[in-house]
């Protein structure tokens, strides 16, 4: 038998499972706050792997993908820890808002420190209790406000752990990024855990393939870290990523009121249209085009826009056949035919 994972001054026995509140900062009204990790100590040796949602405390997809695999059945075998962390910027979800009290973005303020800031402080708790204590971690993000990410993962692809886990997750497309300093990400790598990122859709609202794919993706990443039963691992392979070595944000000439021509997952050439701004009476208008042949990965969904601000996330790739074929296996209707995964109504 495993020896009990402490987590919080917490016991957990191996073979169980427990929801253990980590106390944070508490409010000004004497309210105390508590962030719930769920964990789940399998009885045989393996990995300690996190799962963290709502880092910005807005972006809401990664809640709903860590509800659903806390459901799985197949959880009760896991081989190794699992810590789920639905909620890691408290504050920030309670008032809908990106960031802290503080006004700063927790995002930027990894690792922390126990006598810094509010934002630092709630940093240094997560390090750590969570990071500090994993070996390999999922943060589920989206974009920001009023924008949309296409599903995909965004790692350090010269970490070969992270390499292949990335490839396993098959997000439709795949982006290798240097984690910037004071990210999550660049603070795991510090302390010998590897980190990768999980982007797909709009802050705020649920997406049902968003979910879906986020949660398809983590199983198959526990699958292969061989903390599931991998019987059905092989699915993974059916759906395939596309590697986008750059990307470029295509900004607004003018300010004015933007009309899109182009969608997330989109395949474009050069030169090609990708949405029209005008003044309200439309007597002024000027084409924003693409500036290299690519996918749309992210997109701004407020007509109205300002000069210079970024519309257009765009993907570069000549692997246009393969990248259909990856967004048709990952995005299409049969997508989802998996109902070891999916055991509820879909999200509308």
């Amino acid at each position: 038998m495993r020896a009990p994972f402490i987590l919080g001054g917490v016991s957990v026995a191996a073979g169980t499972q427990q929801v253990v509140n980590l106390p944070l900062p508490g409010m000004y009204s004497d309210t105390p706050v508590t962030m719930p990790v769920h964990v789940f100590h399998g009885r045989s040796q393996g990995p300690t792997v996190f799962v963290s949602g709502a880092v910005h405390g807005d972006e809401i997809n990664g809640i709903e993908i860590i509800r659903r695999l806390l459901g799985l059945k197949s959880l009760r075998r896991l081989k190794g820890t699992l810590l789920a962390i639905p909620v890691v910027n408290v504050f920030g979800f309670h008032n809908q808002s990106r960031y802290l009290p503080d006004r700063r973005d927790l995002n930027r303020c990894f690792p922390g420190q126990e006598s810094g800031t509010m934002a630092g402080r709630l940093a240094g708790i997560f390090m750590r209790e969570i990071v500090s204590r994993s070996e390999f971690g999922i943060d589920l993000h989206t974009a920001a406000i009023h924008r949309d990410n296409l599903p995909q993962i965004r790692a350090d692809l010269t970490n070969t752990l992270l390499e292949k886990l990335a490839w396993d997750f098959a997000a439709p497309v795949l982006l290798h990024s240097a984690a910037p300093e004071g990210t999550l990400r660049f603070a795991g790598r510090e302390s010998n855990c590897s980190i990768m990122v999980y982007e797909a859709g709009e802050a705020l609202r649920f997406d049902e393939v968003s979910i879906r794919v986020g949660l398809r993706g983590v199983v198959h990443v526990l699958k292969s870290l061989q903390m599931l039963s991998s019987g059905q691992h092989k699915a993974a392979r059916k759906h395939n990523s596309t590697l986008l070595k750059s990307t470029s944000w295509v900004r607004a000439a003018k300010s004015g009121i933007m009309r899109a021509q182009v969608g997330l997952g989109d395949l474009v050439s050069k030169g090609q249209v990708m949405a029209v701004i005008s003044d309200p009476s439309g007597l002024q208008s000027v084409a924003i085009t693409a500036p290299f042949s690519g996918v749309v990965i992210g997109r701004c969904n407020l007509p109205p826009v300002y000069e210079g601000e970024a519309l257009f996330h765009v993907g570069k790739t000549r692997a246009t056949s393969s990248l259909e074929a990856s967004l048709e296996s990952n995005l299409g209707d049969d997508a989802f035919a998996a109902p070891q995964l999916i055991e509820e109504p879909a999200i509308i």
